[in-house]
């Protein structure tokens, strides 16, 4: 018994002798092959989870103190390049330079017309024209690069009648010539026509077949959708203002609008107003937006 034991035990240590360097060796070959990029060890299907960016826009510019601290809660502002409503200049002019220094992303925008001002579709066209000329002089004078989105600010909601479209082509048309891209902030709240017909102004733009595509702002501010007032750590996705394509969504406005945030989770301050974190003193009241990218208006917008 002594002796078939012993047998069986030089056995198995030649076994052992013999696999453990043929283990150590394909060990040796398999980190050799082994890819040195960390991302590349993930599993091949594992999901790139998407991020979403924080910003703000607002008629009148704070003031270059506010807008270092507001930097602390938002990646881009809006920025007007053209008067905003109800005014005959843009406080926000000569201040791109500051600050794109801050690290600001930017919705550079254009106030677009009243649709019963646009008499005909000639005269639209004419004015679409001119309009875009205009703010392309006005973005080339504050620097925003060649293929920059301007966005065209529709204050109408609902479908746009022949002679906005007729602007709206124009518009787009000019500003591509010029080297920039069109963008609209527009409505994404349906619309009840009646007769089971129900549109949104974000589709009634897409679904022009002869208007050059646009990047989509769009306004919601509707709850739900819309959060609220609220300024969350991981923004909404756009896609879910209910336009699908949306790159940038406006889900809370200043002053807040009753008949659509009665029901929002984040609340607005006690005057209606809309504050941002570091504001403290609530001396700016703003819309709240997130964004598919860090700067909605780049030529080649990074994540």
């Amino acid at each position: 018994m002594n002796r078939i034991r012993d047998m069986l035990h030089n056995l198995r240590d030649t076994r052992i002798a013999v696999a453990f360097p043929l283990l150590a060796a394909a060990t040796l070959l398999a980190c050799h092959a082994a890819p040195k990029d960390s991302a590349a060890l993930a599993p091949a299907n594992a999901p790139d989870t998407p991020r979403y960016f924080l910003g703000f826009d607002r008629n009148d510019y704070p003031g270059d103190a506010a807008m270092k601290l507001l930097r602390n809660d938002f990646t881009f502002t809006g920025f007007w390049l053209g008067p905003p409503p109800g005014e005959k200049s843009s406080s926000w002019r000569g201040k791109h330079k500051l600050l794109r220094s801050l690290g600001y992303g930017f919705l550079p925008l254009y106030l677009g017309p009243d649709s019963s001002k646009l008499k005909s579709e000639r005269t639209a066209q004419k004015q679409g024209e001119d309009d875009a000329k205009k703010v392309v002089a006005s973005a080339v004078a504050e620097d925003f690069a060649p293929g920059s989105v301007i966005f065209l600010d529709i204050e109408e909601g609902g479908r746009l009648t022949p002679g906005y479209h007729a602007y709206l082509r124009a518009w787009a048309q000019e500003l591509r010539r010029a080297g920039f891209r069109p963008g609209a902030y527009c409505s994404g709240m349906p619309v009840d026509e009646g007769g089971g017909v129900v549109i949104t102004t974000a589709e009634d733009i897409a679904k022009d077949a002869r208007t050059p595509a646009f990047t989509l702002w769009i306004y919601n501010d509707q709850c739900p959708p819309s959060p609220g007032c609220g300024f969350p750590s991981e923004p909404p996705n756009p896609a879910k203002s209910g336009i699908a394509n949306a790159a940038v969504w406006q889900f809370a406005q200043s002053p807040r609008r009753k008949e659509y945030t009665a029901r929002c989770r984040a609340k607005y301050a006690p005057d209606g107003n809309c504050y941002a974190p570091s504001d403290a003193k609530h001396a700016w009241f703003l819309d709240v937006n997130s964004a598919t990218t860090a700067d909605p208006s780049a030529p080649n917008p990074q994540r």
